[in-house]
């Protein structure tokens, strides 16, 4: 018994040491903001959208298919993710979050709000877990690990006459 509690333990501990970064305080955004997310790897390809919506003090993170059926819904609350609503727990969405959550923090908070964070031209990274190629601010490339990449790019908004 108390070896299985020493599993679970050691499990937790590294599941807790491989959490995507997150700053201790949130980037200003032009918030609601939808994205396409295009998921590229090896030969594979899947379309998403991503609505990231502020709620009181969090920041709401919903991930769509092209149906409109959630694939992952989450808060970022004081640097903590929160499952929002019944959908069960999605690491790979929370990495994709985070990142974009990176590639969207504006350049003069950068440092500020990602002290290891580098950057050159048009290219910012962080270690070697992420980086990101950009077309335009909210246009961009997230290259993660295992040849795992997201087209980024805003939706159009809609106007109403």
């Amino acid at each position: 018994m108390n070896r299985l509690l020493l599993i679970v333990a050691m499990c937790l501990l590294s599941a807790c040491a491989t959490q995507a970064p997150l700053p201790e305080q949130l980037p200003t955004l032009p918030l609601p903001m939808q994205l396409h997310i295009q998921r590229e790897q090896a030969d594979q390809r899947q379309d998403w959208l991503l609505v990231i919506q502020r709620e009181g003090p969090s920041l709401r993170w919903s991930l769509l298919d092209l149906l409109g059926i959630p694939q992952a819904r989450q808060l970022l609350n004081q640097g903590q993710w929160q499952a929002d609503g019944f959908l069960p727990p999605n690491p790979a969405a929370r990495e994709l979050f985070a990142a974009v959550l990176f590639a969207l923090t504006a350049d003069g908070q950068l440092k500020q709000r990602y002290p290891d964070a580098r950057q050159h031209g048009q290219q910012r990274w962080l270690g070697k877990r992420w980086r990101v190629d950009y077309r335009h601010a909210d246009d961009f490339t997230l290259n993660l690990k295992q040849g795992l990449r997201y087209r980024v790019s805003p939706l159009p908004s809609e106007t109403t006459p």
